[in-house]
């Protein structure tokens, strides 16, 4: 099977297409990925084939900047959804795909929710397509919803055919109820499964302590910025005093060194495996990035979530719905569509840290959550069963997921 993927350029909106091409290649399929510039290094340091497709001109991407600058925090989702992905992303994006699909022929276009070319250029060839959720279901309809008048210029009725598509989504069904008729549900394999080797132990970086671990992350867009700096500094400041080890991955982009003394139960870095960490942790302090939560939760672990922007306070609803963990809104001034955090957040969340420490109940209900993943099939055999479809399509049964 020929499997062309595509992403914008966000590593939160790559990663859930990674069990998927990982799957293939594993499979012998053949494998092409097409990204924007920005994705060209995370392409480049992989195995599979790839093109580079364009950026919106830095013309428009200013403008959209600025029309957002003066957005409200409630438009400015919307905003973002329509104008960027919708209408520059799509526009930029077009050509490549609608070359890779004349040239390369794909049985099958995978995309993540936010990279719409894929089915403008499948959809007018009549190519099966299927997206690869992001984030929770219903935020992602929600997306969708702002970015469809963006699309109709491209006519073929391109929001009907998006939602008819397969929907390939990690959350499970409990908590993630979805209003996409062709969804399906799938985990990421085991590194037996994967063929990888088992998560190995971190090292001692704290001296021989044996005290609870906690994995402190924001994720790969907070590090050098003046917000992600500022939720640094107030988790520094929540675990100081607590009788945890705390592991702090600070991103590439931050200067570790501008985050000034550290406390002695604390170890940064600026990046480590998160199947590593989360092997070691306790529990996980986070903004409530999806992969950030779903890894966490399929570790069974416990949360606490100062969310910020985009999907992050759903996110974080989520999980304290559903008792896996606790959510503490940033009380500092907003900075354009960002919740900034605020000094006196920290004893927040030194308390809620607190909690789900000391009450199992809550560590008990991410271990809920972490089975009932462990149910799903594995990527591969999602990809199994789209092929064996594909195959009935072939003979003229109908195919779900189909443009």
């Amino acid at each position: 099977m020929r499997l062309l993927f595509t992403s914008t350029s966000g590593m939160g909106h790559f990663n859930p297409l990674v069990p998927f091409i990982d799957a293939a290649v594993a499979r012998g399929d053949d494998v092409l990925v097409i990204g924007p510039p920005k994705l060209e290094p995370v392409l480049a340091a992989r195995d599979q084939a790839y093109r580079i497709g364009a950026a919106p001109a830095e013309a428009e991407a200013a403008q959209f900047r600025e029309l957002l600058a003066k957005a409200s925090p409630e438009e400015a989702d919307g905003i973002v959804d329509r104008e960027f992905f919708g209408r520059l992303c799509t526009a930029a994006m077009l050509p490549s795909l609608e070359e890779a699909c004349d040239d390369w022929r794909p049985d099958l276009v995978l995309h993540e929710t936010c990279e719409y070319s894929a089915v403008v250029a499948a959809g007018r060839r009549g190519l099966p397509h299927a997206q690869v959720a992001i984030s929770l279901a219903q935020v992602e309809a929600s997306a969708l919803a702002h970015t469809v008048p963006a699309l109709e210029i491209y006519g073929g009725r391109i929001g009907d055919q998006i939602k008819a598509s397969g929907y390939l989504t990690r959350f499970p069904p409990s908590v993630d109820p979805s209003p996409y008729p062709a969804t399906r549900r799938f985990r990421e394999a085991g590194p037996a499964e994967a063929g990888r080797p088992p998560s190995g132990p971190l090292p001692d970086w704290w001296q021989g302590s044996d005290a609870p671990l906690v994995y402190v992350t924001f994720g790969t867009m907070a590090g050098g910025t003046a917000v992600g700096d500022a939720a640094f500094r107030t988790v520094l400041g929540a675990v100081s005093s607590l009788p945890v080890r705390v592991l702090l991955t600070a991103g590439r982009a931050t200067d570790i060194q501008a985050l000034g003394d550290l406390p002695a139960n604390v170890h940064v870095e600026a990046w480590v495996p998160q199947a590593d960490a989360l092997a070691a942790a306790t529990a996980v302090v986070c903004h409530g990035g999806s992969g950030t939560t779903f890894g966490t939760l399929a570790a069974g672990l416990p949360l606490v979530i100062m969310p910020m922007f985009a999907d992050q306070p759903a996110n974080a609803r989520l999980v304290e719905s559903a008792g896996a963990g606790l959510a503490v809104e940033p009380t500092g001034e907003p900075q354009g569509r960002v919740s900034a955090p605020a000094p006196g957040d920290a004893l927040r969340i030194r308390q809620a840290l607190e909690s789900i420490l000391a009450d199992g109940s809550y560590r008990q209900a991410a271990q809920g959550l972490a089975a009932e993943m462990s149910a799903l099939p594995t990527a591969r055999d999602l990809l199994g069963a789209l092929q064996s479809e594909l195959g009935l399509a072939a003979q003229g049964n109908p195919l779900q997921f189909r443009s």
